[in-house]
């Protein structure tokens, strides 16, 4: 027995050492990580190597501790794991341990770096003479040229090199295998990462549905109002007409046509309508005097829709492109003055990166562009652009409306002839009228579906 050295333990108030070391025995199995019996220890100027022994007997672990353990020290801790108190005694005294099955190994640290280095030495020495192995592997799914690339910590992904300084390997495309060289422990090591690594990758089947609805309105009023006067002259034997007013066009009957005011009716916001019109001449009896109206007017409805369904299948995180339009050509000048055609794409273009997680949801990364043929510019056609570009979490099979844009124009014009365009009832005769409304969205809806996997390949 220690004089003055005792544990305390949540069973056993103050335990002696000696007498009682068969009750604070414990079958530690190596390597558990879920005995975390709490410790209570009240120690006053004791040896190190007694506080060592304490813990050997609580946990049943054998100890093994060098010469340079040594020391007193002065602790008190109640109720505390016994990995963190024995943690926190060796780091009072600038000390380590390794655990080797249930052997418990304690020397200062720096006897601990000094070992290990001395370790590590040795083994690059031992793997600079040992001779090497070549194993081949024929890859089912990965390709050989990118797997070798990572062997060598030259892939994309970064990570360091599986292979030791003494190892290569060779990839050959055409059969889709590896020759590795090696040592045999690194061979054994590299050999089960990639069995790990050559596995099939789930795909994902992207359907995205992208709607345009339009909705115009208009309607346009407009007139003309002309008048006249015509006047029957002899002119060298050679019967003529004098006509005074906007025109001097003679018609068949000898009416002279011409309009003082010309504000006929828009295209009420619809490019492809033209209004209709109606017009009357009155005239008198002699056809020497006439007044000429045309009323023309457009009311014009469209609705239109425009649904694009692009579809794509693309493996798990791997980034796939689809996109169709045209290119329309432009004319550009160097510094030279030299010039040049070149083309700028109109196309609709769906860009995804799918990340298929635990749970089977997807994870979308998503890029889609929607460009049309604008207006004739006099440097080329305009391109009218559609943009969305985001990151979505959606379920597999389920559907999300990744954005809209929602434009709405309402336009009301008007022209008049000064003064006369306000008078009270016949003020219309002197004007014109348009008005158009035009209401456009534009929606896109994402479909991931994962596909299910086929049957395993079987390898030779």
């Amino acid at each position: 027995m220690v004089p003055g050295v005792e544990a305390q333990t949540p069973q056993q108030a103050s335990p002696k050492i000696g007498s009682e070391a068969p009750a604070l025995k414990s079958a530690l199995a190596p390597g558990a990580v879920d005995d975390l019996r709490p410790i209570s220890l009240n120690f006053q100027n004791v040896e190190i190597t007694t506080l060592l022994q304490v813990f050997a007997e609580f946990t049943g672990l054998n100890l093994v501790a060098t010469d340079s353990v040594k020391g007193q020290v002065t602790v008190r801790l109640t109720d505390v794991p016994w990995p963190q108190a024995l943690q926190i005694v060796l780091q009072s005294k600038g000390l380590a341990s390794r655990q080797d099955g249930r052997v418990l190994w304690v020397a200062p640290q720096g006897e601990w770096a000094q070992r290990e280095k001395m370790q590590l030495e040795a083994q690059a020495a031992l793997e600079s003479v040992s001779p090497v192995q070549t194993m081949s592997m024929r890859l089912q799914y990965a390709r050989a040229t990118d797997v070798a690339q990572r062997l060598q910590g030259a892939g994309s992904g970064g990570g360091g090199r599986w292979l030791s300084s003494r190892g290569s390997v060779l990839a050959e495309p055409r059969t889709n295998q590896l020759f590795i060289s090696d040592l045999p422990q690194r061979l054994t090591e590299v050999q089960k990462m990639l069995t790990q690594l050559d596995i099939p990758v789930r795909q994902v089947l992207i359907e995205a549905r992208i709607v345009e609805a339009d909705d115009q309105f208009g309607q346009s009023l407009g007139v003309r109002l002309g008048a006249g006067l015509a006047m029957p002259l002899r002119v060298n034997q050679r019967a003529n007409t004098l006509a005074l007013g906007a025109g001097n066009a003679e018609t068949g009957a000898g009416v002279v046509t011409g309009n003082q005011v010309k504000l006929p009716a828009g295209s009420a916001g619809q490019t492809l309508n033209t209004p209709a019109s109606f017009a009357v001449s009155l005239f008198n009896a002699a056809a020497d005097r006439f007044i000429n109206v045309e009323i023309s007017a457009l009311e014009a409805d469209g609705r239109g829709k425009v649904v694009s369904r692009p579809r794509v299948v693309t493996a798990d995180q791997t980034k796939a492109l689809i996109e169709q339009g045209t290119e329309l050509p432009y004319q550009t000048a160097s510094a030279s003055g030299a010039t040049s055609i070149t083309f700028r794409k109109a196309n609709l273009k769906l860009e995804v990166t799918p990340q298929i997680t635990p749970d089977g949801s997807v994870v979308l990364e998503v890029d889609v562009n929607r460009d049309s043929v604008g207006q004739l510019t006099p440097a080329g056609f305009a391109i009218n652009t559609k943009h969305v570009k985001t990151q979505v979490r959606v379920e597999d099979g389920g559907t999300v409306v990744l954005g809209g844009i929602f434009e709405e124009t309402d336009r009301n014009n008007e022209a008049k002839v000064p003064g006369l365009g306000d008078v009270p009832g016949l003020g219309w005769l002197f004007k014109n009228r348009d008005k158009a409304q035009r209401k456009s969205e534009l929606l896109i809806f994402l479909t991931p579906r994962v596909m299910a996997d086929g049957p395993a390949a079987v390898p030779p």
